[in-house]
């Protein structure tokens, strides 16, 4: 392919520009806020702020949380469980990177 022919995409991950109180997380997830507590408490979500009136959540936040939520509906899990899963999904996705940079598949 020519240097003429070649197209460049260009595009921002909204993720990152989100921002959600715990109010809204609450209300985007359908959970209420003692959820998203307990939640925090067992390192699921990872909010800005100190005290719960002032968190604030990422983009990426919100996607955890829906996660989180249908573990803990659909499955029956307690926040431990719904927060061990969450890392082995992560831990997976990372090898799964490594796999593809590697070029190995």
């Amino acid at each position: 392919m020519s240097e003429m022919t070649k197209t460049y995409l260009q595009g921002r991950i909204v993720e990152d520009e989100v921002h959600l109180t715990l109010v809204e997380l609450c209300r985007a997830c359908g959970v209420h806020q003692e959820q998203v507590a307990s939640w925090v408490v067992e390192g699921v979500l990872e909010p800005t702020g100190q005290m719960a009136q002032g968190w604030q959540f990422g983009g990426a936040s919100l996607r955890r949380a829906r996660l989180a939520q249908r573990l803990t509906q659909d499955l029956e899990l307690n926040p431990a469980g719904a927060a061990l899963v969450l890392d082995l999904l992560d831990e997976i996705e990372a090898l799964k990177a490594r796999i593809r940079r590697s070029g190995a598949f």
